[in-house]
């Protein structure tokens, strides 16, 4: 007996399979388009920026740099070029303000940053078109390919790895002849700038013995004076302001503290479990715009004093004035000035405008002890460091980090400094909150980072297993140095 298969049936099944079998091209066809985007990525991402961008917007590179006003965008793939700041399009000659210059390197993109809330970037065409599922999972898997980037031989990479020229804990006499080809030529790029005019000159290094720990503390004792701007420093006190500025020194009001923590914003940080060691010391240091919440078993959440740069009170990606992030606790501030000039000098020459966001925040936090450091603090601490180096350093002026320490180191008995000396967790992630990745964040590019860290390793009072395991750093605060007895002993 024979079945008769109505036309409508038969419709349907042929319906169906047709639609089953376009759904099959569809996903070969999904497929081979993911497979050529990839290949594409692979071979163009390094080479140029602007291919990635087109295609699956600024969330395809391969590092997620944040875009913030002190970026110059370069194009990847390039000889190490320095950019004069003047040449480039739309600066105004002679105009302090302008970001500072970044170097475009095979592999990296320089820069100095920013915010733990950078702005939302736009997404390329095709990457809206994908669900976004599967772009999250494009994106993690392109983010994977940094692991294999830190195996190519003749990167940076070389410093960080079990094998490392940095090896398990820093050495204090390391040189910029150990750096690789690109951090050369950023600090020898640095070296010709002198933007602040520093008046030395590399062939009045003399050969001297080298100091002991307990000598290099009575050396920042003796001569770093650690003191912030009163109301009655002129020009400020024939300013309509005056009264805004604090009328004693911070080092009269704050502390004295019997323990401390500075705490860096090293990417080291992450995984490190260190939040409660942190979180139990009397007062603690953080700088710029870290931030705690998220991150607090990592790093804590304590705050009594935080550091930030003129350019951080600036810029508007960080949101110095509306951001609760700088709203508790006490306000460091400080903006470097010329190396020899005065206070007047400097006011009318600041790198970025720390006054006029100082009246402002004032003005809305009347009540909030805010501190803004004296200039000459900065390079007193930068003659010590070179005074005390065989080579010549970057002429720029220190880091936060080294500031925030001498600071505590003025404030408190005992310091504790958290990865400023890298420990086994050590990494080219330059921030804890951030996906940016730089050596220059461990060895210095702007900042004499490098030498910075020299002279800690060399004062630091704790061991070794201390820095390799928890990137801990012990100091003495100035008030417990009895530079006479070293003077005897020496």
């Amino acid at each position: 007996m024979s079945y008769r298969i109505s036309g409508a049936t038969m419709d349907r099944v042929s319906l169906l399979w047709r639609l089953r079998r376009r759904a099959r091209r569809g996903a070969l066809c999904m497929a081979f388009f993911c497979v050529l985007m990839a290949l594409l990525y692979a071979f163009c991402a390094e080479n140029s920026v602007s291919v990635t961008d087109a295609i699956f917007g600024v969330r395809a590179r391969t590092r997620a740099q944040p875009r913030t006003n002190s970026v110059i965008k370069v194009i990847r793939g390039a000889k190490p070029v320095f950019i004069d700041p003047q040449k480039l399009p739309g600066v105004v000659p002679g105009n302090r303000h302008h970001p500072i210059p970044v170097l475009s390197s095979p592999n990296h993109t320089l820069l100095e940053s920013s915010s733990h809330n950078p702005p939302k970037e736009s997404a390329g065409f095709f990457w809206r078109l994908l669900p976004r599922s599967f772009a999250r999972a494009l994106d993690s898997l392109f983010g994977g390919r940094r692991h294999s980037e830190l195996r190519t031989k003749g990167t940076d990479a070389e410093f960080f790895g079990p094998n490392g020229l940095l090896g398990e804990v820093w050495d204090d006499q390391m040189s910029s002849s150990m750096l690789g080809t690109r951090l050369k030529k950023v600090v020898q790029n640095y070296q010709a700038m002198n933007k602040y005019g520093v008046e030395f000159s590399s062939q009045s290094i003399p050969s001297r013995p080298r100091l002991s720990g307990p000598e290099l503390l009575c050396q920042l004792k003796d001569n770093v004076n650690v003191t912030s701007l009163t109301s009655d420093l002129y020009p400020f006190s024939s300013l309509p302001w005056a009264s805004q500025l604090p009328p004693k020194p911070l080092t009269s009001d704050l502390g004295p503290y019997k323990n401390c923590a500075v705490v860096s914003s090293a990417g080291s940080l992450r995984f490190s479990g260190l939040g409660k060691e942190i979180d139990s010391h009397d007062a603690v240091l953080r700088f710029n715009a870290a931030p705690t919440a998220g991150y607090e078993k990592d790093v804590g959440s304590k705050t009594t004093i935080r550091l930030i740069n003129s350019q951080v009170m600036s810029s508007e990606d960080h949101r110095f004035l509306s951001s609760s992030l700088y709203s508790s606790g006490v306000l460091v501030a400080w903006d470097p000035a010329p190396f020899s000039a005065d206070l007047t000098q400097w006011f009318n020459q600041t790198d970025y405008p720390i006054f006029g966001q100082y009246q402002r925040y004032r003005r809305l936090h009347p009540l909030q002890p805010f501190y803004i450091l004296h200039p000459h603090l900065e390079w007193q601490l930068w003659q010590r460091i070179q005074d005390n180096m065989l080579e010549p350093i970057q002429k720029n002026p220190p880091s936060s980090g080294l500031l925030g320490t001498v600071l505590m180191m003025s404030l408190c008995e005992a310091v504790h400094v958290y990865e400023f000396l890298p420990s086994r967790r050590k990494t080219e992630l330059c921030h804890y909150y951030q996906r940016f990745y730089d050596a220059a964040c461990t060895l210095g590019a702007y900042h004499p980072l490098l030498y910075e860290k020299n002279l800690v390793k060399r004062m630091n009072r704790g061991s070794d297993r201390d820095i390799y395991t928890h990137g801990r750093v012990t100091l003495p605060g100035f008030g417990q140095i009895n530079c006479n007895t070293t003077a005897a002993t020496a």
